[in-house]
């Protein structure tokens, strides 16, 4: 009996903070959205959750209708030999079929940054001490580690999109994974041990050696557990440059 993994991932924030983070990576004027170029990113991105079996949340979806409404409204051909010069005043004061997504996307970014402001303050102001004047011994903390702060979950699935394109899969959709042959927790555990033998570093690509959909979903998933239990961290140093990941300190593995 073959059993599919469904996977909620909480950290997905929404198809607004998708959609801005494609615009960061690839330098688009938010003013000036080329739907067509962000559509196709888009889907690309919801097809290789849905290929992982990640729960899809209904907006992510509902937001692929609307990117597709806006591109097929912006396809639609124009006879401008039968247009009149009234026609033409009504096309000029008719809204851009952006519009609306432009806004929305203005106003998150907005709030998003406000949010990380408020989050400084926080952080500021927890270091900040209004008692009297008084010898306190204080053990000095290390700060803690964020495991993904240069890289965000998007960052892993277009890694990982990169990984499909280039071993060609064209049997994705047809595999059945089967939670006997490799459960997480011994890919979780394999993983730790290749690190462990290479210094504590390794690059993402190097993890997915077997170009089949059973390995390459398991291998993900175990390094999110991972990620989650801060045993290991994932970092890039430029945009579009090779991830890497690292051993942490609760990722050390014993010898027995």
């Amino acid at each position: 009996m073959t059993l599919e993994y469904n996977v909620k991932i909480e950290a997905f924030e929404g198809p607004l903070d998708l959609l801005l983070h494609l615009i960061n990576r690839y330098e688009i004027d938010i003013y000036d959205i080329p739907v067509a170029q962000i559509t196709e990113q888009y889907m690309s991105y919801v097809h290789t959750m849905q290929e992982l079996r990640l729960d899809v949340a209904s907006e992510y979806l509902v937001m692929a209708a609307t990117l597709l409404a806006i591109k097929s409204q912006m396809l639609l051909p124009s006879n401008d030999e039968q247009l009149i010069e009234d026609d033409f005043e009504m096309l000029d004061e008719e809204e851009d079929p952006r519009d609306e997504l432009m806004r929305r996307l203005i106003e998150y970014r907005k709030y998003k940054q406000a949010a990380e402001t408020l989050q400084e303050y926080e952080e500021e102001r927890s270091q900040l001490y209004t008692r009297p004047p008084a010898v306190v011994e204080v053990e000095e903390q290390e700060p803690e580690n964020n495991p993904v702060a240069d890289v965000s979950l998007y960052d892993m699935l277009g890694a990982l999109q990169k990984l499909l394109k280039r071993n060609r899969i064209d049997s994705l959709k047809e595999t059945k994974i089967t939670r006997q042959e490799i459960p997480i927790q011994d890919r979780m555990k394999e993983i730790l041990t290749s690190l462990s033998t290479h210094r504590g570093r390794r690059s993402f690509s190097s993890l997915f050696q077997y170009p089949d959909r059973e390995h390459i979903v398991v291998t993900f998933l175990a390094l999110l557990e991972l990620i989650k239990k801060q045993q290991i961290i994932c970092k890039q140093e430029k945009n579009f440059e090779e991830l890497w990941l690292y051993r942490t300190e609760e990722g050390v593995v014993h010898d027995t």
